[in-house]
């Protein structure tokens, strides 16, 4: 089932905002629909398993890994009418244009990623996809400090906030990272 035009989709928000689990509800629903659904993930992320997008609740879907975002055009069947893509900020900048060229052939392609590094900073070629999608959807998390929204990931390293010029990329789960609310996140410099 082809759609009548594609379209670009985000879902993004700290860690453990759900990103994933919504991605997968939208690719079990076009699934049901009997659309023919690719998954992506960058192959940097080997946290659970290679070949699928699992979240930390432990919801996982099939998933093709790729080494850069062109691969994407490569490994995509003829027949595909949905493509999704996990942690999207750890690919290179031409996903950007792969998501616009595959929308532009009528393909609805979702986006999950993190909107901003452990420092708050925009994390990489999430704000332009942002800013080329038809649809953008911001989950939140729960503080782990006060309870309230949390729209930040907080690195810790031995159990103190991540200092500013520590790596950008490190790949982890909740033995380094927690969501924070803009109070209690700390980026010392």
């Amino acid at each position: 089932m082809r759609h009548t035009h594609g379209s670009i989709e985000v879902v993004c928000g700290s860690m453990f905002s759900g990103k994933t689990d919504e991605l997968i509800r939208r690719l079990v629903r076009a699934t049901i629909a009997k659309q023919k659904v690719q998954v992506f993930k960058p192959a940097i992320d080997i946290r659970y398993a290679v070949e699928k997008v699992t979240s930390h609740a432990g919801s996982d879907y099939d998933a093709i890994p790729v080494e850069k975002a062109a691969d994407i055009r490569t490994k995509l069947d003829a027949d595909t009418t949905v493509v999704g893509i996990d942690e999207a900020q750890f690919m290179d900048p031409e996903v950007v244009a792969v998501a616009e060229e595959l929308a532009g052939r009528g393909i609805r392609v979702i986006v999950a990623g993190l909107d901003t590094d452990f420092r708050g900073e925009t994390f990489g070629s999430m704000p332009v996809l942002m800013s080329k999608a038809e649809h953008v959807s911001k989950l939140h998390a729960i503080c782990m400090v006060c309870g309230d929204d949390a729209s930040r990931t907080q690195r810790l390293v031995n159990g103190k906030p991540a200092r500013y010029d520590d790596p950008v990329v490190i790949v982890g789960a909740s033995e380094l990272y927690e969501a924070r609310c803009r109070l209690h996140h700390e980026v010392p410099r």
